[in-house]
């Protein structure tokens, strides 16, 4: 299928090098994607597994960002790893010809009939994913990536029963190359991953294969062993510049760059007199005199609605906060302190400001009470989005 299928007017002019025919958007919000923010993190990748391969993960449209923008940053990856065949194709399209992995394999049996064509590697998690492979009519056989449930109780064949598994794919005249995977479930907190670990090993002792367990957290904390290193990681967040285990370590700490910036602008001002509320149900009141500056960008935007008074924004710059309530459209910030904030004036909503400061998307995704993945792809379809390095 075209990539430009897949692409708002907006992208499709900017991917066929035509942005000069955009009519310009009337509100000032824009995302941006930052090729040299994802080049630096994939390097940062792989100072810390440098005798491992890394799949550069692209699920969910590049958590976000979008499979073409940032498909040049990220051509230095060894593979892509991504959900669907959809996603597969577009990355095909682009010229990729290296390996590409179906982290969640085949979903019915005609999906095979694409992984020959475009030469997929899929990972195979279930008995019935097994049976497709064994009825599927291909000249090429398959590489499949066997996935072990070694406790995060998800995706994956129990320890047990996963030498069956291997026993069984092994058998098949379609099966090629079987690689051995599992997932972690606390690489980012206290328990860690020395109990899947071992798990893991006793399971796989002397069988043949590839393995690949580390995703972004088991990277950055834990990829100084061996076990976990292996022969491929599969950073996904990390990549985008997010620190995987917020807010123990911050993306700077990690030397991690934020690959989006989210930006608008102030549309309006206004003075606020002690006991003067802020927005839907009231929910700030002024307790001195102040002003607040309205900026154009909401919760249709992608800008989450949970975020309070108090959640860091960037005015100019300058570190101030958000007030009240996030409506559809709009969402106001105190402008104390910044008497030359005034209509037109910048606002980075998360990302890099062009001064050069920086509100990392994980300080406002745990004002949301979430996490950085969850806002990347929460982006709207009505956002304008540009790529620079």
């Amino acid at each position: 299928m075209p990539v430009d299928l897949w692409l708002s007017p907006y992208d499709r002019a900017l991917y066929h090098g035509a942005s000069d025919t955009i009519s310009p958007m009337p509100r000032p919000i824009l995302a941006t994607i930052h090729t040299d923010a994802l080049r630096h993190n994939l390097a940062r990748v792989r100072a810390a597994v440098p005798d491992a391969r890394v799949w550069g993960v692209v699920k969910a449209n590049a958590y976000g960002h979008g499979i073409e923008r940032v498909f040049e940053g990220l051509r230095g990856v060894d593979g892509f790893a991504l959900l669907d065949l959809a996603e597969a194709e577009r990355v095909r399209a682009l010229g990729w010809r290296g390996p590409i992995l179906l982290l969640e394999g085949a979903f019915e049996p005609r999906d095979l009939e694409l992984c020959s064509r475009l030469n997929l590697w899929h990972v195979v998690h279930c008995d019935e994913q097994i049976d497709m492979l064994a009825t599927h009519k291909t000249h090429q056989p398959h590489r499949v990536f066997l996935k072990m449930n070694s406790g995060m109780n998800r995706l994956g064949f129990a320890p047990q029963r996963f030498r069956t598994a291997w026993t069984r794919l092994n058998a098949l005249p379609q099966v090629d190359e079987i690689s051995l995977m599992t997932h972690f479930s606390d690489a980012d907190g206290p328990r860690g991953i020395a109990h899947q670990v071992a798990a893991f090993a006793e399971a796989t002792r002397d069988l043949p294969g590839e393995r690949s367990l580390g995703n972004s957290a088991a990277t950055l904390r834990h990829a100084q062993a061996a076990s976990v290193r292996a022969d491929w990681v599969r950073p996904g967040i990390a990549i985008y510049g997010s620190a995987p285990d917020f807010p123990e370590r911050s993306a700077a700490q990690w030397e991690l760059r934020g690959a989006m910036t989210l930006s608008s602008k102030l549309i309006g001002m206004q003075a606020l007199q002690p006991g003067d509320t802020v927005g839907y149900g009231s929910s700030f009141t002024a307790d001195a005199p102040m002003r607040i500056g309205i900026v154009a960008c909401g919760y249709a935007d992608g800008y989450p609605r949970h975020c309070t008074t108090g959640t860091p924004v960037l005015v100019n710059g300058v570190r101030t906060r958000l007030v009240g309530r996030v409506s559809m459209d709009m969402l106001t910030v105190d402008l104390t302190g910044l008497p030359d904030a005034g209509f037109g004036s910048e606002v980075t909503l998360w990302g890099n400001a062009s001064s050069g400061a920086v509100l990392s998307i994980d300080e406002v995704a745990q004002a949301a009470g979430t996490v950085g993945y969850e806002l990347m792809c929460a982006l709207a379809p009505r956002v304008p989005v540009v790529v620079a390095d």
